[in-house]
């Protein structure tokens, strides 16, 4: 209910926004037609946006075939998750990162890009992928795309007015100079709109997927890896579309525009201090495994001293230390 209201909020928001820039750019009749432009964007968001999102990231879907150990790992984490397993896909980017997105739980999708699988461990990678499972199963992912769309369409509506000469109506009472004040506001609304995804949700999302992998200091470490590598590398998807920045694990935007000027995510070394403390709790070590138990006198039964689900080795070396495994 809580996820529902929170996206229902937002929407009408967006739709008044919307609306705005409809009045400056062609007065009342033009903020009708934006009201009406808005309506038929929040009902076909609902249903496409995931897939809008994902064909703007330039996002290919892999299957077992293409990538089995990526697709296991995300198989075994859905299990953990309690979830479907979402469609996988691949961003033709260097930038670690990742994002998930979908409406529900049934119809979600998870993305990496090909710099993550490159650079990161396997646990790391496996962590991850947990924090974006943890977004599906909270129906996050629904509020990001459903924001991302309709985002979009605010900076296309001022583009519009822009280039068409809109804003000579009567009822706009500013004229071209409403025009030129919605071309500003757009890309500010665009912004807010990553803004008002909530920091918190980000916070939510690495407690939740520490929990599903049994792992947080995996994804401490993937975090500060990815914020050391994400500032020195274009994802060019990203820099195309930054209204979408918020749906991804670390913010894709390399510092170059003045969308940067609003953060959308936590600071790193926060959320990697509340997974250290996380890690505290659960009692997890660096490897993440939690202290094997001391067996009783007539206990002869082997005992599992993991802590949560974790990549699987694909060999190792003659010495018989793992190798730095699928993706190394």
């Amino acid at each position: 209910m809580l996820n529902f209201l929170r996206t229902s909020v937002l929407l009408a928001v967006l739709t008044a926004i919307f609306m705005a820039v409809g009045y400056f750019v062609g007065g009342t009749g033009g903020m009708w037609i934006a009201f009406i432009i808005a309506a038929l964007t929040n009902l076909f968001a609902y249903w496409n946006s995931d897939k809008m999102v994902l064909r703007m990231q330039n996002a290919v879907e892999v299957d077992p075939r293409s990538q089995p150990d990526l697709y296991n790992t995300v198989e075994a984490l859905s299990q953990r998750a309690g979830i479907p397993m979402p469609k996988l896909y691949v961003i033709n980017t260097e930038q670690p990162n990742a994002f998930a997105t979908g409406r529900n739980p049934q119809n979600a999708a998870v993305a990496v890009s090909a710099g993550l699988l490159r650079y990161l461990e396997p646990r790391e990678v496996a962590a991850v992928v947990a924090h974006e499972l943890a977004h599906i199963r909270s129906r996050d992912t629904l509020t990001m795309t459903m924001t991302a769309t309709i985002a979009g369409a605010i900076s296309m509506l001022a583009q519009f007015g822009l280039f068409f000469g809109g804003g000579n109506s009567r009822d706009n009472p500013l004229g071209p100079i409403g025009v030129l004040i919605a071309v500003i506001v757009a890309p500010i609304a665009a912004a807010l709109v990553q803004m008002a995804v909530s920091r918190t949700r980000e916070y939510e999302a690495d407690k939740d997927g520490a929990e599903i992998s049994g792992d947080p200091l995996g994804l401490a470490s993937a975090l500060n890896k990815i914020s050391q590598l994400a500032r020195q590398t274009v994802n060019v998807p990203a820099e195309r579309n930054p209204a979408q920045a918020h749906m991804y694990i670390f913010n894709p935007l390399n510092g170059q525009r003045m969308d940067n000027l609003f953060s959308t995510h936590p600071n790193v070394e926060n959320r990697i201090a509340q997974l250290q403390r996380l890690a505290g709790e659960m009692q997890v070590d660096r490897t993440g495994r939690r202290p094997a138990p001391q067996p009783a006198a007539d206990d002869t039964v082997p005992r599992n001293t993991g802590g949560g689900w974790r990549v699987p080795s694909t060999g190792s070396s003659e010495n018989g230390n793992s190798s730095r495994g699928p993706w190394g």
